[in-house]
């Protein structure tokens, strides 16, 4: 069968720190799926990762060489977001051919074993070059930035030539043709519109009673949005997420829990993250002027409005006040008086970043946020989180 084989080569993963620490880039979500997720559907294709010989060459990780067989394979950076239009250009892609847009040398190669000279080696041919804008995600803060174009786009994608599921007469629904529902999910006695953008609701997701939800805005199969929460776009809910209080123009990965009152604003949350009680940011400095965010290669202005961009297995204690433009990184407890630091670094015990999380303390701790939703700590998030407590 004919694959996809993404790359994360010449995309410069470091600078979307701290999420890719623990994740491909290309299993970064934005609107409703993953980038690897969208790239699947439109190609109708299985993919997997090309082995960039780092600490995340993982069970999909391949040798091009090795895999290609007698199929014909494209090969995708891994923060390039398909559209229509990008699509169907690499569909008409011949053998050797590649994709070229803006400035970039090549962002999308078609391939065979015919092209294959030697190890990590591709001959070729002919560079095509789209004139069409291409979409990529090269720091953080772009998720949130394009997560409305995003959304968007997948909402076309999921719900084409699709029946939504009928919703509740409880609701009072402002251009209901922009709601999708999907098998089971679960929703009364809500405020929904969707003038301003589509509302997707996935599979055996609950909304209770009192959400007042704006579009675009999306939540993926068994997420929560509490009751009285406030939502406004461009905002998505990964996979079984917990939210409450209230929520703008942020992207939750998956599984993580902002479940009570407090303010999440431009912002994106990683994996099995927990937020306590009341804890708020700022996304708006009382200047209005630039939010300056820390990389690894040194702050960069990230706009006007920037939250907290915060790694997977963080947490909050209640009542955290984060700072604009804050960085957390992976496996964090967060807690202490005042403003958090603007950049507080993976496995930090408390917000000064002095003191660090044990490594076994820290898996335990996983271990048990996970087994609250019926899941465990993997080998694989096991080798990944030791490498990155050895070397971050």
């Amino acid at each position: 069968m004919n694959k996809i084989i993404f790359t994360e080569e010449f995309c410069q993963p470091e600078n979307l720190h701290p999420f890719t620490l623990t994740r491909q880039i290309q299993d970064i979500r934005i609107g409703i799926l993953t980038i690897r997720e969208k790239w699947e559907r439109m190609l109708g294709l299985p993919s997997f990762d090309k082995k960039e010989d780092d600490y995340k060459d993982l069970d999909r990780s391949v040798n091009i060489e090795e895999i290609v067989g007698d199929d014909v394979c494209f090969m995708i950076h891994g923060n390039v977001l398909p559209d229509e239009k990008l699509v169907k250009a690499t569909l008409k892609l011949k053998d050797g051919e590649f994709i070229t847009a803006g400035n970039s040398s090549g962002i999308i190669f078609r391939f065979t074993k015919n092209q294959i000279r030697e190890k990590y080696k591709i001959q070729v041919t002919k560079a095509v070059l789209l004139k069409a804008a291409v979409k990529t995600i090269n720091y953080p803060w772009d998720i949130f930035q394009l997560n409305d174009w995003a959304i968007r786009e997948d909402f076309a994608l999921l719900t084409k030539k699709r029946e939504s599921q009928s919703i509740s007469k409880t609701n009072r629904v402002t251009k209901s043709s922009q709601v999708f529902t999907e098998k089971g999910a679960r929703v009364e006695h809500c405020i929904i519109n969707a003038s301003t953008g589509p509302v997707y609701i996935g599979k055996n997701a609950e909304v209770m009673d009192g959400c007042l939800i704006r579009g675009p805005f999306a939540m993926g199969e068994n997420a929560c949005l509490k009751m009285g929460a406030k939502v406004y776009g461009a905002t998505t809910l990964g996979p079984g997420s917990v939210v409450g209080g209230e929520i703008k123009n942020s992207v939750l990965f998956g599984y993580s829990n902002k479940a009570h009152d407090g303010y999440l604003g431009d912002s994106v949350i990683g994996e099995w993250c927990n937020m306590g009680a009341g804890t708020t940011n700022s996304n708006l400095k009382n200047n209005a002027s630039d939010v300056r965010v820390w990389t690894p290669k040194g702050e960069m202005s990230a706009g006007v409005k920037c939250g907290v961009m915060m790694g997977d297995y963080s947490r909050t204690s209640i009542n955290t006040a984060i700072n604009t433009g804050t960085v957390i990184g992976v496996s964090c407890n967060v807690f202490g008086y005042g403003l958090t630091p603007k950049h507080i670094p993976s496995f930090s015990w408390g917000s000064e970043g002095v003191k660090r999380y044990a490594f076994e303390k820290a898996i335990a701790d996983i271990g048990n946020w996970k087994k609250l939703k019926g899941q465990s700590v993997t080998d694989n998030e096991k080798s990944i989180l030791k490498y990155i407590f050895e070397k971050f």
